[in-house]
């Protein structure tokens, strides 16, 4: 394979088992894609900024020699994919789990973890205030997960679940683009902005970097995929009412 195609071949692997797995009988996920659809748009609309702004800063970049040259901004092709491709495999993962798992919701302790995420988080960001990278992130993830507390959510501990199973391929898909293989990483990162600690070659916040992106793609799928059924139900319950008015009325007859 060509380099200039190796981020390119990450997100389309990373998409292409989730994406033919969504129409097997059992799962249906296909019928879930609206509610992604809508979910990851308006998450785009915040990360793809967020991570122009980074790009510009400096805090990280993107080797050319692993991309197709096709941009938008100062963003290469790939990288926004990858906040499309990404969260399509985690959500259908997410969805797997919670159909195939549903007892992993009353056996995790979601108000213990939040509660100590909160906590490292918040205090790391204040410590380390100065690396934008490492700031940002955990205050941000901190608050999102304060407010879905706060919410009550009764979704939290099945993502904490499902997060945890997608940690594996995610040290794989961001060990590949951080280093691990390749010659040289594909994206590259200003150690003065962040904490300077790798898991391999990956920094240590992208894993809450990624728990982010995540989080807010599963609580807006939740929420569209709750009004896309409860439009449904009202939509079959209208027409099984003027099916039953018809069969009376032609019984009347």
């Amino acid at each position: 394979m060509r380099t200039e195609y190796t981020y390119l071949a990450i997100d389309l692997g990373s998409l292409i088992v989730p994406l033919i797995f969504s129409f097997h009988p059992k799962l249906l996920f296909y019928k879930k894609w609206a509610a992604f659809a809508l979910s990851n748009l308006m998450v785009c609309m915040l990360f793809i900024p967020w991570d122009m702004y980074y790009t510009r800063l400096g805090v990280w970049g993107f080797n050319p020699a692993y991309l197709t040259g096709i941009h938008a901004g100062n963003l290469p092709l790939e990288e926004i994919l990858f906040f499309i491709c990404i969260p399509f495999s985690s959500v259908y993962t997410y969805h797997c789990l919670k159909l195939f798992f549903p007892a992993m919701r009353e056996k995790v302790p979601h108000e213990v973890i939040t509660l100590l995420l909160v906590f490292i988080l918040m205090g790391t960001g204040f410590v380390y205030i100065q690396h934008i990278y490492t700031s940002v992130t955990f205050f941000v993830l901190s608050f999102t997960l304060i407010l879905l507390t706060l919410f009550e959510v009764p979704w939290l501990p099945d993502f904490y679940f499902s997060y945890l199973v997608i940690l594996l391929p995610f040290f794989i898909v961001n060990g590949i683009l951080t280093g691990t293989g390749p010659d040289e990483p594909i994206v590259w990162y200003d150690d003065f902005e962040n904490l300077g600690i790798r898991i391999g070659t990956i920094p240590v916040e992208d894993i809450f970097y990624g728990m982010l992106l995540l989080i807010l793609n599963t609580a807006l799928f939740e929420y569209f995929d709750r009004r896309f059924s409860k439009q449904h139900d009202l939509h079959k319950q209208s027409h099984t009412a003027v099916h039953a008015e018809t069969m009376i009325e032609s019984h009347t007859r």
